[in-house]
């Protein structure tokens, strides 16, 4: 599976779209730690992914769909999101 590398590309991408630096995420990850999660040479945690979107002001699905979306085509991705949808509208329904 290509979702560290994945993570590591988005996190980099929405960084330069948000013009945020590596040392704005100084109050919850060292500068090296951040750039060898960008190099792909560390993946990581969950919790670590929801602090890194915080500093980049989205939520945590959006650093996470944009991971996975570069393997996509435009059409797959419209298919998965809408699937997507409808499951957690399912989930959530059943709640």
């Amino acid at each position: 599976m290509r979702s560290k590398a994945g993570i590591g590309v988005a996190l980099k991408r929405l960084r330069e779209i948000n013009n945020v630096t590596q040392e704005d995420f100084a109050l919850v990850s060292s500068r090296t730690y951040l750039s060898t999660v960008e190099r792909n040479l560390k993946s990581p945690t969950l919790g670590k992914i929801e602090q890194f979107a915080e500093v980049l002001g989205v939520h945590p699905l959006t650093l996470l769909t944009i991971a996975y979306m570069d393997r996509l085509t435009p059409k797959e991705a419209e298919r998965i999101t809408a699937t997507l949808h409808a499951r957690l509208v399912q989930i959530m329904a059943e709640d």
